[in-house]
């Protein structure tokens, strides 16, 4: 029974995962523009072509940009997949807020300029780390467990810098930078808390059924699978570029 159980359960993880990745190539293939931290024709045009402060109109964009931006949303689900107490989520989720804070305006205003692609492959690197801790790997294979808090600091700056290179590749207008950067990462901001809001109203539901524990790990492979995407998509559009 046990190794039918087996079977079935790494049966289900495999279809999961054939299925992810047909969706997601077929995604990557029809949109590639949108990926690594893109944002619409419309709204690259907006933020090259405005000057002054304009401070509703980038918050609007911040938040945007967030609700849309599947990589650090996955980044959060897996952050916030084990825990229960609004406690510990505001500790994770405030530590990876200062670290995309800070590199998100230091970056702009040093303007430090790394590849994109680069970044975004760490980015997605930042997946795969959390979905691996999360199944208690580095446990395992290491026999330690890294600190999770310092971690989620770490690739909360890279997450910050990721969206730091895009802005500078889209040369915003020195005539109000610093307000209008603080409209954007306060946009991001509110459209994180509002992106959370939803994750936990739809984990609160399925954390009170039968099947969270039972698909917990399948979840895991999943939001893996997910991050090895991006690593390789945002690698080969390096090498390719």
């Amino acid at each position: 029974m046990t190794e039918l159980f087996i079977h079935s359960r790494s049966r289900n993880i495999l279809f999961l995962c054939l299925g992810l990745l047909a969706a997601l190539a077929a995604f990557f293939g029809v949109i590639p523009d949108a990926i690594a931290h893109g944002v619409t024709a419309g709204d690259k045009g907006y933020i090259q072509e405005s000057s002054g402060i304009l401070t509703l109109p980038f918050i609007y964009l911040g938040a945007k940009h967030m609700i849309t931006g599947y990589d650090h949303l996955l980044f959060l689900f897996g952050v916030i997949f084990f825990l229960y107490r609004f406690k510990d989520i505001g500790v994770y989720v405030s530590l990876f807020a200062v670290g995309h804070t800070v590199t998100l305006l230091l970056g702009t205003v040093m303007e430090i300029s790394v590849s994109a692609y680069l970044i975004d492959a760490i980015i997605g690197f930042s997946i795969v780390y959390k979905a691996l801790d999360n199944m208690g790997a580095y446990q395992r294979w290491f026999g330690f467990q890294p600190d999770t808090k310092i971690a989620t600091l770490i690739f909360g700056l890279f997450h910050g810098f990721g969206l730091a290179t895009k802005i500078l590749d889209y040369k915003m207008s020195p005539d109000g930078l610093i307000s209008n950067l603080f409209a954007f990462n306060v946009g991001v901001e509110l459209g994180q808390l509002m992106a959370l809001g939803a994750i936990l109203i739809v984990m609160g539901f399925w954390r009170r059924s039968g099947s969270f524990l039972r698909h917990a790990y399948a979840a895991q492979v999943v939001l893996m699978t997910c991050g090895y995407l991006l690593v390789g998509y945002q690698l080969t559009g390096f090498f390719v570029s």
